[in-house]
């Protein structure tokens, strides 16, 4: 009994790590708290660059349109 049951244990483990391969988990990857951390100021980082450039970039733009604004609005009223 002993020889057929340690037979079979070893049988099902195989089957098992078998199922689990052909099988992968949907489970997302753990991320530790540093990780998140770490991710979070890279992301921040490059957010600020992105907005600080595209500022530069259209800052004569959105000056122009308030101005045009303002001079719309005075010849509604008059």
């Amino acid at each position: 009994m002993n020889r057929r049951k340690k037979i079979n244990q070893i049988l099902g483990k195989k089957a098992k790590k078998a199922n689990l391969k052909a099988n992968p988990s949907h489970k997302p990857r753990y991320i530790s708290k540093a990780e998140r951390e770490k991710a979070q100021e890279t992301e921040s980082a490059e957010l600020g660059e992105v907005s600080q450039d595209a500022a530069a970039e259209n800052g004569g733009a959105e000056e122009a349109g308030a101005q045009e604004g303002t001079v719309k609005d005075a010849g509604a009223e008059g």
